[in-house]
């Protein structure tokens, strides 16, 4: 069956840097639209990235650009998501999630759109 782990997350100073895993299994990778969400405490689920099946194509939510990026690698299944110059704010359990299409379009964050979500990884910013 479809599985999706993220792992990566900790706890980190202000302006540190993470790197997250998404590391998929039961389904053909190369065919699928892959996005990261979060959730704060308190707070709904929002989109912070998506990637095309083929890596072409990043979205990426206002707050994070320039400091967030989405990466794949289809041959060993796995997606990622650099976290750079962090701040409190984008603490969260960060979700990886399957989408049901192969690209991301300007509604990528609907998530009806996706069928295949992680258990989470918390990230916590701060000093």
């Amino acid at each position: 069956q479809v599985q999706l782990v993220e792992s990566g997350g900790g706890l980190v100073r202000p302006e540190g840097s993470l790197r997250l895993t998404c590391a998929t299994s039961g389904f053909a990778l190369r065919y699928y639209a892959i996005a990261w969400f979060r959730q704060a405490p308190g707070k709904e689920r929002e989109g912070v990235s998506c990637i095309s099946s083929e890596g072409g194509s990043t979205y990426y939510t206002d707050s994070v650009k320039d400091r967030f990026t989405i990466s794949r690698d289809n041959a060993d299944n796995t997606v990622f998501l650099q976290l750079n110059n962090l701040k409190p704010e984008d603490t969260a359990i960060y979700y990886c999630a399957k989408r049901i299409s192969n690209y991301c379009t300007y509604t990528w964050d609907d998530r009806s759109m996706f069928d295949g979500w992680g258990q989470g990884t918390q990230v916590t910013v701060s000093s």
